[in-house]
Order: structure tokens, then sequence, then C-alpha cells
């Protein structure tokens, strides 16, 4: 099954890093940022480099292991957890790495690795159960991106299609543009591209219209 991977840590405690994609530059071309301090990491969720509440979760959680590797404590964490206010799986997955680390950044790593571990295992979850709605010749209609790139794993929203594409079902996405960062056109046309699944982006004026000519179930 072929979907971006958008994060990684790789490497130990002492000199591990975490690899992600920088989304910023998609779909003109695909960069790796390698994320070895806390500061680098904070920049890229504010830029929005990594995004999608799953994704920033999990790369709060091993910005943890960041912070707490370079001495920087809860003032540290609490830094961390302030890069982007609304995403509540921020503040969540620093919280609950802060409470088992108790200050070891050995132990926050390991927390971390646990919370990815879980993203995962949902994103392919919810891509087995939803993948049965999927039928031959459907059509499915995407608003913004809620697929790899917004987890650690193949998605929530696009994890079914996925699921049914791999399993040999033909069906066609439309992807609304989603302004006014057109996380559609930009981010999901582009990782299901990838994929081989066939998609189309269309103007968010053009929702109505599609649902209307049940061009999408």
């Amino acid at each position: 099954m072929s979907f971006p991977r958008t994060l990684q840590w790789q490497g130990d405690v002492k000199t591990g890093s975490l690899t992600i994609i920088e989304q910023t530059k998609l779909p003109a071309e695909l960069v790796y940022l390698e994320l070895s301090t806390l500061e680098t990491l904070i920049d890229a969720i504010k830029r929005l480099a990594v995004r999608g509440a799953p994704a920033i979760g999990v790369a709060g959680a091993y910005g943890c292991v960041l912070a707490l590797r370079e001495g920087l404590g809860d003032a540290g964490l609490e830094r961390l957890a302030q890069a982007r206010p609304t995403a509540v799986n921020l503040r969540w997955a620093v919280e609950r790495v802060r409470k088992f680390a108790r200050g070891d950044a050995g132990r926050a790593l390991e927390e971390a690795k646990r919370i990815n571990a879980e993203d995962v295992a949902a994103c392919e979850g919810i891509g087995k159960h939803g993948a049965k709605l999927i039928k031959p010749g459907m059509g499915v209609h995407t608003h913004c991106n809620a697929g790899a790139l917004a987890t650690s794993g193949m998605g929530t929203a696009l994890a079914p299609m996925y699921v049914a594409h791999a399993a040999g079902v033909k069906f066609q996405v439309f992807a609304d543009e989603t302004r006014p960062l057109l996380q559609g056109a930009r981010l999901t046309a582009w990782e299901l591209a990838q994929a081989g699944i066939d998609v189309t982006v269309i103007g968010d004026d053009m929702a109505a219209i599609v649902l209307r000519e049940r061009k999408s179930q």
C-alpha cells in the first residue's frame, strides 16, 4: 500500500532526530526536513511544514524528547505546547509525555513511540472499516486534507480510500481545492495521485454541483 510517510523518528535518544515532509513545498517538490532541536520543530509547526491534528500531536510527542534532551525542562515543553494553540492534539501529547517522562528524555522517547504507534493503528482501523463503504464506480468527495500527510499513518478520511484501492476497487475522488491554503489541491490531490488513485480537483464553489448531479455518493 503506497502512501507518504509524513514523519519518522530516526536514531536513539541521544542523537536521534525527527524527519518530516516539508508540506509547504508540495506539490512542486518533495523535500524532507531533519529536525534535531526544539526550535526547528516549533518553527515547522508554526509554518505548517507539518500539519494535521494527529501529525502535530505525534510531532509534539517527539518534540518533548528534543526539549528534555536539550535540558529545557517544563519551560521548553510549555513553549512546544503553545506552538499552535488551536491544535488540541499538540497539548494533549505534550502533557501525556510530560507526565510519563518526569524529565527523562529516554522515557519521553518511549512514550512518543507509543503515541505514534497508536495513531498508526487508529488510521488502519479507520481504513479497514471505512473501505467497506466504497463500492466500484463510486464517486467520493473530500474537503481539506485528512490523509497520510495529516497523520503518522495512512490518514483518517483518506484511509478507506487507500485500503479500497489496494483491494482493487475502482472509484473516483473529487477533492475540493480548500481555500485559502489549498490543502485539497496541494496535498490531498498530490498524495492520492502518488498512490495511483483517480482524483479530480474541483473549486470549492463546485461542491454543490457535484453533489446535486450525484457524481459523488
